[in-house]
């Protein structure tokens, strides 16, 4: 009898929320035409939310925190969070994951911003993230309980291509002639009593809905995304994990107005919500049986008890990635002459961060953490990937929930685009990575390499 089940895995499982909105008031704003680059008040609660999983009551944990942050600008602030995740839950570097939302409307996560007008606020900041993230993780791991977490896929259209050529010069904007990956992963963990505990939902698309004309603090569309299936989920926290995002963003972008972003979460959330109604009730698979006789011979899947694998897994895949030559701050500024003081401003104080974050040796470290979790695989790695970074492994890996992340842990703030994009050193994407072409298909080969030794499968080719 052949049995088709939903990618999952069986455990103890824990989930715990922190309330991180900033103080108003706060240094947000870095889109390069901002007049104003403090927060004037808040949209939508920020917030940090931490999974923990175990195989067994008392064994070693993951721990997954989900957090609504724009992006890191230095491995010192990065770490003084996951340091905190990691003290609470073990001390081993493979088995913690601190993965941004990637609003573009929240706070700038460094210390160096102390030059920004709100830029005092920061510090204090990132400490009360420290706080929050040791305590949600301890809350986690003290909220274990017997739980199957299973995988179910969607689609959502608010994602479109934003790379798109206009008069011949590259700009970041939604391309309607380009294909966007509109894959949508959605988890349901499930105590043994039927409560929904947590959902997860993995979606691969820049929160940049609100830019420059929005003051307000906001989790993007995350916001109204998380609204919408916890409401319709007993209230059971909903953790987002942000896709292989590299060239994709909302159609309807770069507004002030709030009710777009928060439109954008919606849909994404009820394309959430219509996933897991595909998913069976816990601790059931489809079986198909034996032939019946009708007006055309059918072939029933009927429901059947079943049990979900409880193995999880880690590795990290430490390489070293290759730099492309940079050049330098006087040949930026003579590029940049001729766009507005602020945005030139911006561009060249980004600039200034990737020369001090990645030197200037001919590679710097990166690393891809790889878990599996039962039937499914989670691969994360910091920098901004391209979609193909997810499309290849899931189509190597098919019979597998494959979970993807940008902007987690540490290795840099850097977009990962694909080899053939590189003839164009003109578009965004390129000159903004000090990373050589050749990043993308790299991180890939690594991450495949570590889920088939800890799946012991063969990728598909």
């Amino acid at each position: 009898m052949r049995t088709v089940a939903a990618p999952g895995f069986a455990g103890w499982i824990g989930v715990a929320r922190r309330d991180v909105t900033p103080p108003p008031g706060i240094a947000q704003n870095a889109w390069g035409p901002a007049t104003e680059r403090r927060s004037t008040g808040v949209h939508r609660p920020l917030t940090l939310t931490a999974l923990a999983l175990r195989d067994g009551a008392d064994a070693a944990p993951l721990v997954l925190v989900a957090l609504d942050g724009s992006w890191w600008r230095a491995r010192e602030d990065e770490w003084h969070v996951r340091e905190a995740v990691l003290a609470a839950a073990g001390g081993d570097e493979a088995r913690a994951i601190v993965t941004l939302s990637h609003s573009h409307s929240a706070p700038l996560l460094t210390r160096d911003a102390r030059d920004f007008p709100g830029g005092e606020l920061v510090a204090p900041y990132l400490d009360a993230l420290r706080i929050a993230a040791a305590e949600a993780t301890r809350d986690a791991l003290a909220a274990t309980v017997p739980a199957t977490l299973t995988w179910s896929t969607g689609r959502s259209a608010v994602a479109g291509a934003r790379d798109l050529t206009v008069d011949g010069r590259p700009l970041i904007g939604w391309n309607p002639d380009a294909e966007a990956d509109d894959t949508l992963l959605a988890g349901r963990v499930t105590a043994a009593d039927g409560t929904v505990l947590a959902t997860l939902v993995n979606y691969a698309c820049h929160p940049t809905t609100l830019a420059w004309q929005n003051t307000l603090t906001s989790p993007d569309y995350v916001g109204a995304l998380r609204e919408t299936v916890e409401d319709a989920t007993g209230g059971a926290p909903c953790l987002f994990l942000l896709g292989a995002a590299g060239e994709l963003a909302p159609r309807d972008q770069y507004t002030g107005d709030v009710a777009v972003a928060d439109r954008h979460g919606r849909a994404v959330g009820h394309a959430a919500l219509a996933a897991l109604e595909q998913l069976p009730p816990p601790g059931v698979a489809l079986a198909l049986h034996p032939a019946v006789e009708s007006g055309a011979p059918l072939a029933p899947w009927w429901p059947v008890e079943h049990a979900w694998p409880d193995r999880l897994a880690t590795t990290v895949e430490a390489f070293d990635m290759p730099l492309k030559p940079q050049p330098t701050v006087a040949e930026l500024e003579q590029r940049w002459a001729e766009i507005d003081p602020l945005s030139r401003a911006e561009r060249l104080r980004r600039a200034a961060l990737m020369r001090e974050t990645f030197g200037d040796g001919p590679a710097v470290p990166w690393r891809v953490w790889v878990w599996q979790l039962g039937g499914a695989l989670v691969v994360a790695q910091s920098g901004e990937a391209y979609s193909l970074f997810q499309r290849e492994l899931r189509r190597r890996f098919p019979d597998r929930a494959v979970v993807v992340l940008n902007l987690a842990n540490w290795s840099g703030p850097a977009y990962l685009p694909p080899r053939e994009l590189y003839a164009r050193d003109d578009a965004y994407t390129v000159w903004q990575t000090p990373l050589a072409a050749g990043c993308l298909e790299t991180a890939i080969e690594a991450a495949a390499a570590g889920a088939a030794r800890l799946t012991d499968e063969e990728t598909v080719r």
